[in-house]
């Protein structure tokens, strides 16, 4: 019978160690691998399709495994999470993210036994998704900036036509759709939250994941900062550096450093000093009409 792919994500090696101990005598379960942070886990998952996560609310790296959850949020057939925690405080922000289990460790005399009923109930609808063949690559095909590269699959001459008809179709039918709004939904503690494009001041790339920044905080978001780029671009948001994107009604000064370095300021209580690269500051005094 197949089993559970499990990983421990947890800060604390003594808990990953028990937690080890108790599940080499579950049947349906196989721990393969631990890892400290959420961004760890998340790298892991990408190469191996986890059925369930053994994960610490509090985590190390700048997020935590409440925000994790909240990363996972969009993504199909996602492992099952069993929360640790000392306290009940993030009991309902994990159900609300749909948690299998949270788990007050030490845990109770038997109360481990009602987590793997819960898991051995979420072994019979969840589907294992094998990795995906990659494609052989075409050596003209060059990576963007971000490590990104086009998937090309092939495609027989006899289907192109319908294929090119059904495109035009959906083509057709985005054009008629009424535009998205100006807001940026991200989550926090079991939240959705929208924040205005007008109320961002810049993001910042971190992993594979990005920072929002506002006048008085930031959101962790699960989108990469070149999605971003490409979903703000058009609301006057620039891209000043390989790990910034702007809002360019927010910046109040660009200042010339040392050794032909550039600096932008921003608007708000706090003044924010942002770098330019080099190669973006000509397109951005274009932009701003310098």
């Amino acid at each position: 019978m197949p089993r559970l792919k499990t990983l421990l994500i947890h800060p604390d090696p003594e808990v990953r160690t028990a937690l080890r101990d108790v599940l080499e005598e579950v049947p349906f379960v196989q721990v393969l691998g631990e890892a400290v942070s959420a961004f760890e886990a998340l790298e892991l998952l990408e190469a191996i399709p986890y059925g369930v996560f053994f994960v610490g609310v509090e985590l190390p790296g700048g997020a935590s495994g409440i925000e994790m959850a909240q990363m996972l949020a969009g993504r199909r057939n996602k492992p099952a999470l069993v929360f640790i925690s000392g306290s009940e405080t993030q009991a309902y922000a994990a159900f609300e993210l749909g948690a299998t289990d949270y788990l007050l460790w030490p845990p109770a005399p038997g109360r481990m036994a009602r987590t793997m009923d819960r898991i051995q109930t979420f072994k019979t609808r969840f589907r294992e998704v094998p990795p995906p063949v990659p494609y052989p690559e075409d050596p003209d095909d060059e990576p963007d900036e971000d490590g990104e590269q086009t998937v090309k699959l092939p495609l027989p001459e006899e289907e192109q036509d319908s294929f090119l008809a059904a495109l035009q179709a959906a083509w057709d039918q985005t054009t008629g759709r009424r535009p998205e709004i100006d807001k940026l939904a991200v989550n926090q503690d079991g939240r959705t939250i929208l924040i205005p494009y007008d109320q961002i001041i810049f993001v910042e790339a971190f992993e594979d994941y990005s920072y929002v920044h506002t006048a008085n905080q930031k959101f962790l978001s699960s989108y990469r900062l070149k999605n971003l780029e490409d979903r703000l671009g058009p609301h006057r948001f620039f891209r000043v550096h390989r790990k910034y994107l702007v809002n360019l009604d927010m910046v109040t000064e660009i200042a010339s450093m040392p050794g032909s370095n550039f600096m932008l300021r921003t608007a708000g209580r706090t003044r924010i000093e942002l770098p330019i690269s080099r190669r973006r500051i000509a397109e951005l005094k274009k932009i701003i009409g310098l």
